[in-house]
């Protein structure tokens, strides 16, 4: 049964848990990034909604390239799709590639389909790096109107990764999209500019994002 409610998000700990349980339904997935929450299942089983007191955002005014990724990029080394090949660029999300000590097992696959079918209902999209015709990079979000979050990345060539994030900025852009959510800071985010603002903040601009969608 799809989730009708959430607690409000200042109920969530001091790590940003809100609630357990409940379903990965369109519906339920669409309330919560309405309402600054987003899923997140832990060891794989599961199924928790987290609001973190701070968040992590990227302005587009801020957005920021190096000046090696952009001598890179200026050589053209990939081919840049949108949603060409959306489970493609999940499921490798999903494979841990790339990441270090990250755990990236909350990518299950109940994750996998219910993202695929929100992008099926047009709210999710892929943006894929593509050499030789081979996916090599990519990443993927969740969009409501001038709100969108990106979920994961993945890449298996240097710097597919961030030809793929440049390409989902422009688009953005094109779309009259200001700013975007990475929830949390991570390396890759913090390269392009991504800080923390706090959850009173954030509910305040994702507010006038998601509206009147």
């Amino acid at each position: 049964m799809a989730i009708t409610r959430f607690p409000p998000v200042q109920k969530a700990d001091p790590d940003g848990l809100l609630a357990i349980g409940g379903d990965l339904e369109p519906s339920s997935l669409l309330l919560a990034y309405r309402n600054g929450i987003f899923p997140w299942p832990v060891d794989g089983e599961t199924l928790a909604w987290f609001a973190p007191p701070q968040r992590a955002v990227i302005f587009l005014d801020e957005f920021h390239i190096s000046r090696r990724l952009e001598r890179t990029l200026s050589k053209a080394p990939f081919e840049n799709r949108i949603d060409a090949n959306f489970l493609g660029v999940i499921t490798q999300c999903a494979e841990l590639a790339n990441r270090g000590d990250q755990d990236g097992t909350w990518i299950t696959d109940e994750v996998i389909d219910a993202y695929h079918e929100l992008f099926q209902l047009g709210y999710c999209h892929s943006f894929e790096s593509y050499r030789e015709g081979e996916l090599v990079g990519g990443l993927y979000g969740i969009q409501i109107g001038k709100f969108f979050a990106a979920e994961s990345s993945f890449f298996r060539a240097p710097d597919a990764s961030k030809s793929a994030m440049c390409f989902m900025a422009d688009h953005l852009r094109r779309s009259g999209v200001t700013w975007f959510d990475c929830q949390v800071p991570t390396p890759f985010s913090l390269s392009f500019g991504a800080r923390e603002i706090d959850r009173e903040s954030y509910m305040k601009i994702l507010k006038e994002a998601v509206a009147p969608y």
